[in-house]
């Protein structure tokens, strides 16, 4: 009897191929939005020199069309790395990404649930920086004060990256 519950509890760790699934469809699904905002962006620039008429904002318009690509692309990055990091933990070791030498692909290599977490956080800790700065884009300033808080953050941001980029590393 027990032999037969911890095979069926075994067995349904196969559950996982659900989240693996869908999160593929959803870095696809991410990677196809993004990709028409960037589409759409060069549809806009191309029309705007073609017709000669610069509207007030369309630097940050342009600006803003390509980051809020690039976050979705990231979005997506992160489902693509929670997907196989997903299987890799519970299903398999995916063959394919193993070099022909043999090693492990270092960018899908997730031996465990803590690794998992760090890539995923980097990445997700990327995706605040660039909404950051596609909000930056579009902020007014209006005086000094305004100037420092933006200097301030700007610094915060970069102090930040710097120490998430010393994670790990010895």
């Amino acid at each position: 009897m027990e032999r037969i519950f911890e095979g069926g509890l075994w067995s349904s760790r196969f559950m996982i191929i659900l989240a693996v699934i869908f999160g593929i469809i959803g870095a696809v699904v991410l990677f196809i939005v993004a990709s028409v905002d960037v589409y759409e962006t060069a549809k806009f620039v191309i029309n705007t020199y073609l017709h000669h008429g610069h509207p007030k904002t369309f630097h940050e318009d342009v600006v803003g069309g390509i980051i809020g690509a690039v976050d979705l692309y990231l979005i997506g990055v992160v489902m693509l790395l929670f997907a196989f990091g997903l299987y890799e933990l519970f299903i398999s070791d995916i063959d394919a990404a193993k070099e022909e030498d043999g090693e492990d692909n270092k960018i899908l290599a997730i031996h465990s649930l803590d690794q998992l977490k760090d890539k995923i956080s980097k990445v997700i800790v990327m995706v605040l920086v660039v909404g950051f700065f596609q909000k930056v884009g579009h902020t007014e300033y209006h005086g000094a004060l305004d100037m420092l808080y933006f200097a301030l953050s700007i610094t915060a941001v970069a102090v930040g990256l710097y120490f998430l980029g010393k994670v790990g590393k010895h």
